[in-house]
């Protein structure tokens, strides 16, 4: 026994002098080689970015696929080291393949859904449909979306709650934020109100707003005037829209809200609130007919 332990201490020895720094020589490499990743693929982008215009949807793009491009780097490095420390444990490596492929194909049918949410992962990130960054609505939920890869979309509402969103339930994707914006604004006034009046205020505001150094550099082009949308039954609907910087349409459209209200107060245009005319009828000879009204002591 003292021979065999011995025997056994000697080779454990053997191969630590041998293999050991062999092994500690590829997981210091796999640790840089995962740190590396990322680094190579924001370089990547970073030089073609200075090919062309960096904009604020190139970098939404660029940021998107720099990290699913380090994602998978990094999961092949570390494939790669765990071959290479296999090999020198005098591990067979061909058995384990092999066994790792019946396996993955065993598993492969009774994980359909994680195979449809890697293709459509793939299509959407080629299809350039989300971006890091982009306020979209997917799957019944809405957000801002703080991380996109292969598998799954993670979005931030306004309320701060987080959505984890499967790509493979994702088939409409609503893009609030995709190269510009637009906020849509239905202003009601009251049937008194002159239409023409009322849109040479709301151009008067949309002016002003677009001369303010906070909010002008965000507003892409004057307000279009859609005209007299509909007669609501309190008041006249009249329907316009702005064309924004992507996200920033929500700013914009409150801050114009804001300045509309006080213009209209200033020039005394109202914006109604909802009421009941009661209207008794009229006969053929134009009389109307007497209403009864009783009042009693509470």
């Amino acid at each position: 026994m003292n021979i065999d332990f011995e025997k056994y201490v000697e080779q454990t020895v053997d191969w630590v002098v041998a293999s050991g720094p062999r092994v500690v020589l590829i997981l210091v490499l796999m640790l840089i080689g995962v740190k590396l990743s990322g680094v190579v693929a924001g370089r990547i982008f970073a030089v073609i970015g200075r090919r062309r215009k960096m904009d604020e949807e190139y970098k939404k793009r660029a940021d998107t696929l720099s990290g699913v491009i380090a994602y998978l780097l990094s999961v092949t490095v570390i494939a790669v080291a765990v071959l290479m420390v296999m090999t020198e444990l005098d591990i067979k490596i061909g058995p384990i393949l092999a066994a790792a492929g019946v396996l993955g194909l065993a598993v492969g049918f009774g994980a359909q859904h994680l195979v449809q949410d890697l293709i459509s992962g793939f299509f959407i990130l080629l299809d350039d449909q989300i971006r890091v960054g982009d306020v979209v609505q997917i799957a019944d939920k809405g957000g801002l979306v703080e991380k996109l890869n292969l598998r799954m979309t993670v979005l931030r509402d306004l309320a701060g709650n987080v959505h984890y969103v499967r790509n493979g339930q994702i088939g409409v994707v609503t893009n609030m934020t995709k190269e510009y914006s637009r906020y849509v604004f239905d202003i009601g006034v009251a049937y008194r109100e002159d239409v023409d009046e009322v849109v040479k205020v709301v151009k008067q505001v949309d002016e002003e707003l677009r001369n303010d150094p906070e909010f002008g550099a965000d507003i892409l082009e004057p307000i279009e005037i859609l005209g007299l949308d509909q007669f609501a039954d309190s008041a006249v609907i009249v329907k316009a829209r702005t064309k924004t910087k992507p996200i920033r349409q929500w700013a914009v459209g409150r801050e114009f809200n804001r300045r509309l209200k006080k213009k209209f107060d200033e020039q005394d245009i109202e914006i109604p609130f909802p009421h009941v005319t009661l209207y008794m009828g009229q006969d053929k000879k134009g009389e109307a007919p007497a209403m009864n009204v009783a009042m009693q002591k509470g």
